[in-house]
């Protein structure tokens, strides 16, 4: 029951007007994080992070303008939320709910130590407080549903911006979103990259939500 309640209650958010421009704000913490994390393993120097009320971001970081470590930088954003709702759905089906909320607070101070506006500082300071609120307060129930709904929400909602993306590029906007800096790298169309991000996400769905739902698939 729990992994489908919540999963269609993800779907709802996910396909909502004004819940999911609020809830957007924790898919764009997880991609700025995604471009950080991977600016650091490419050997890159990290200047900071900016979270903006129209739940876009920027990441900032120095070095090499050119080759494989800018690239996967840029790459890095898109596929994070339905990367880690991956990671998420594997440590749920695994039973592991501690070491879930524990990657997920590491992952909002990492953020927060990089975060450099005020906007940016608060949004990460709520979603920590709604995570240290479950964490320590709720119940193993509460924290079981809490587990599985930002799964599917990371899994489903690393999807939507994807879409979104594309139409603002169809209209003539984004042209410096991370696919057209894809494709300046590395001459590659942008047209080609938002449908290999796609397909990232797309399978960590498929995987993701099949872990999720075996439970209640089982006789």
């Amino acid at each position: 029951m729990v992994p489908l309640v919540t999963g269609g209650a993800a779907l709802v958010l996910v396909l909502s007007g004004s819940p999911w421009r609020l809830a957007r704000n924790i898919v764009t913490i997880v991609h700025e994080a995604g471009h950080a994390l991977v600016a650091l393993l490419a050997g890159r120097r990290l200047k900071g992070i900016q979270l903006h009320s129209d739940t876009s971001g920027v990441t900032v970081s120095s070095g090499k303008p050119t080759g494989p470590g800018m690239a996967m930088t840029a790459l890095a954003g898109y596929p994070a939320p339905a990367v880690l709702g991956l990671g998420f759905a594997g440590l749920v089906v695994a039973d592991r709910i501690t070491a879930l909320l524990v990657v997920a607070a590491l992952l909002l101070l990492g953020v927060l130590v990089l975060v450099r506006n005020v906007y940016g500082v608060l949004s990460v300071v709520l979603t920590a407080g709604g995570l240290a609120l479950v964490a320590l307060v709720a119940g193993p129930s509460v924290q079981a549903w809490f587990v599985y709904l930002i799964s599917w929400f990371l899994l489903l909602g690393g999807i939507r911006p994807i879409f979104e993306l594309q139409a603002k590029r169809r209209r003539g906007h984004a042209r410096d979103s991370d696919v057209d800096q894809l494709a300046r790298l590395t001459g590659v169309p942008a047209a080609l990259w938002v449908l290999i991000i796609g397909v990232i996400a797309v399978s960590c769905l498929i995987i993701g939500g099949a872990w999720l739902l075996e439970p209640a698939l089982q006789p």
